[in-house]
């Protein structure tokens, strides 16, 4: 259902806001209003300006949130004094920039030795003293990479022909690393032939003992070192920061809310007392009515702040309409998914929330009606809303228990139709003699006549809601209206006593029973008109309505026709799905009496997750095309309260 709201405005001396805030308004969800946008009667408004001092305080306690957890501890239940929280901040900068100043030259130090082993790594294989070859002087050598096609260009056409020699130490990424080394007259060649080859030279300063590998493995050691020196020093100001852990919580809460609070500045307003020349702030928005009769009664004892509460219909202040807050019970509030998809109700209309719930559950088992697989689809749905929440296992599930049900009426179970007895019917075999069309499967004739009925009851709930919006068209002349319902209506009547052999009415109130209602809706433009005492009953010229009026009336016939129509997809999923079983138990050898298993298990697999997938699907078109769109416009807008955090 929707929660009714009422219009709230406070106002009191400029000053107050923040305590007025956190004292009454913080208790209450309610949705803020730009009181400068939605007063616009109210004369001399100015904007709330001002500077929030709680957000630095808070963003730069955020900052210690990596050292320890600061929602945690709810030993300190009292306020503490702004002062006092800047004092503590300040004692816990202090402690911070130390640190922090310590693990910046850690930092640097760290990205140093990280690149020179970076650059000293792809030569950990070359089995030779780093400063020997440093020292050479009758050698040229260069550490470095080319390109693997150039290394087997290299090898294969060049290498044998040369005076060098290259060490080749790790091919990685489409590159070769390695050294090559030549005499000192042959360097100026080699050094022009190696860069014909994209050689890429390697930088290794002259300060290494040993291998490269002995080389790396000491670099390794230094960043280990580092690193570990890093987390002393953090761990050390964390154990610090723990002295102060439950100050440091309660001031954190605190900001956020004093920062929360001063943020409803930007929807409030300020206006000036003319003979006092004093400043007061305006506050408005909706609240549920439940909560504003308590808050008006908290404020009562406030001498200066008045709290105005009205109802959004006969509100002077504000002409917008209320936010929609949907308020169902827990098995219900799964099926609100599908209304958000479509769009939330207005708050003057019907909450489909409780219809969609049992229509679809119930058109769902219909469709799918199988006591194994139903029994899957409830405790799996069950399984899964429970442990991940999802709103989508709790639809399913609903919609397994009304499988299951169906299944006992269809007396199937994991497709075997000879295990259990069919309370109703089997959905493939059983057929109804109807006249003038023959013998037609029964569920068929059942889908229509089901269809028939939830058309009939969509155009009720669309003239409750006309009523509730006050619609004079929707109400009486619409085509869901009570002109369309009474057409309809008697359409099922006259459908209903033909088929079932008993006489029909005569001429002329058939006439007047499918004429008078079809004619109201024909002239709804100039009726509602004439209803409303409107000085032009038609827009536009006569011949255009005239035209205009025909083609709405063919339309509005064939979607009578092809809503009603559309309902047949009930019976023929529900033959559908016994037509599949039955190809699965085939397949499975079951006719011989010992079927495989497997086969069976994997056929019910199958049919449950493609089938229930499609007859989800179909299933919800029928909720929004043929129902919705005949009473449900969903154009409301949510109710989002301005949380005050705690």
């Amino acid at each position: 259902m929707i929660v009714s709201m009422k219009f709230l405005t406070v106002t009191g001396p400029r000053d107050d806001i923040d305590r007025v805030t956190d004292q009454y308004l913080s208790k209450y969800e309610i949705q803020l209003e730009n009181a400068l946008s939605e007063l616009k009667d109210v004369q001399k408004l100015r904007p709330f300006i001002s500077t929030n001092p709680y957000k630095e305080p808070y963003n730069r306690l955020l900052n210690y949130e990596k050292f320890m957890d600061l929602d945690s501890d709810d030993s300190i239940k009292e306020d503490l004094d702004f002062e006092t929280i800047l004092k503590l901040l300040d004692t816990a900068d202090k402690k911070y920039q130390e640190i922090e100043a310590q693990n910046n030259r850690l930092t640097e130090k760290l990205q140093e030795l990280t690149e020179r082993a970076e650059k000293i790594y792809p030569f950990r294989s070359l089995e030779y003293n780093i400063n020997a070859i440093l020292d050479f002087k009758f050698i040229k050598f260069s550490f470095g990479k080319l390109p693997l096609n150039q290394y087997e260009k290299f090898v294969k056409f060049m290498y044998d022909e040369l005076d060098v020699m290259f060490v080749k130490c790790m091919e990685q990424d489409g590159f070769v690393w390695g050294v090559y080394f030549t005499p000192k007259t042959k360097a100026p060649m080699m050094e022009a032939i190696f860069s014909s080859l994209h050689f890429e030279k390697t930088f290794i300063p002259h300060e290494y003992d040993g291998t490269p590998y002995e080389a790396l493995e000491y670099l390794q050691t230094q960043i280990s070192e580092i690193k570990k020196h890093s987390q002393r020093l953090n761990e050390e100001f964390s154990s610090s920061l723990n002295s102060m852990k439950s100050e440091l919580s309660q001031a954190k809460r605190q900001l956020a809310r004093l920062s929360n609070n001063f943020d409803i500045r930007k929807l409030a307003a300020i206006t000036s007392h003319e003979h006092t020349n004093r400043d007061y702030f305006i506050l408005c928005g909706w609240i549920a009515s439940e909560d504003a009769d308590k808050l008006d009664k908290e404020m009562e004892c406030e001498p200066d702040v008045y709290c105005y509460v009205e109802d959004p219909m006969t509100s002077e202040n504000t002409t917008s309409m209320p936010p929609t807050r949907l308020k169902n019970p827990g098995i219900l509030k799964p099926f609100e998914m599908y209304i958000r998809m479509y769009g939330l109700p207005a708050y003057n209309e019907l909450d489909p929330t409780l219809f969609v719930a049992l229509t679809y559950s119930f058109i769902f088992g219909a469709m799918f009606g199988d006591v194994g697989q139903g029994l899957c689809l409830a405790i799996g749905g069950f399984l899964l809303y429970h442990f991940k929440k999802m709103n989508l296992a709790a639809i399913i599930s609903c919609a397994g228990v009304f499988s299951t049900f169906f299944g006992f009426m269809y007396g199937s179970i994991f497709g075997f139709e000879n295990i259990i007895e069919a309370k109703w019917l089997h959905p493939a075999v059983q057929m109804t003699t109807l006249p003038f069309i023959g013998k037609m499967n029964t569920v068929f004739v059942v889908a229509i006549a089901f269809g028939m009925f939830l058309i009939l009851l969509s155009m009720v709930l669309q003239i409750i809601n006309a009523i509730k919006q006050k619609n004079i068209e929707g109400i009486f002349f619409d085509t869901n209206g009570i002109a369309g319902f009474v057409f309809y209506a008697s359409l099922v009547l006259v459908i209903f006593l033909f088929m079932s052999g008993r006489k029909l009415p005569a001429g002329i109130v058939l006439a007047i029973m499918f004429g008078i209602p079809l004619l109201l809706v024909a002239l709804k433009e100039p009726l509602t008109a004439l209803v409303e005492k409107k000085s032009k009953l038609i827009e536009g010229g006569k011949g255009m309505f005239v035209v205009q009026t025909f083609f709405e009336m063919f339309e509005v016939l064939l979607s009578y026709f092809s809503n009603t129509l559309s309902f047949v997809r009930v019976g023929a999923f529900a033959i559908s799905h016994a037509a599949m079983m039955e190809v699965v138990l085939m397949l499975a050898g079951a006719e011989s009496g010992s079927p495989n298993l497997l086969v069976v298990v994997l056929g019910n697999i199958f049919v449950c997750g493609m089938e229930g997938l499609i007859v989800g699907i179909q299933v919800l078109r029928l909720e929004y095309y043929e129902m919705f769109s005949r009473f449900y416009k969903g154009s409301g807008r949510e109710f989002v309260p301005y949380k005050v955090s705690k």
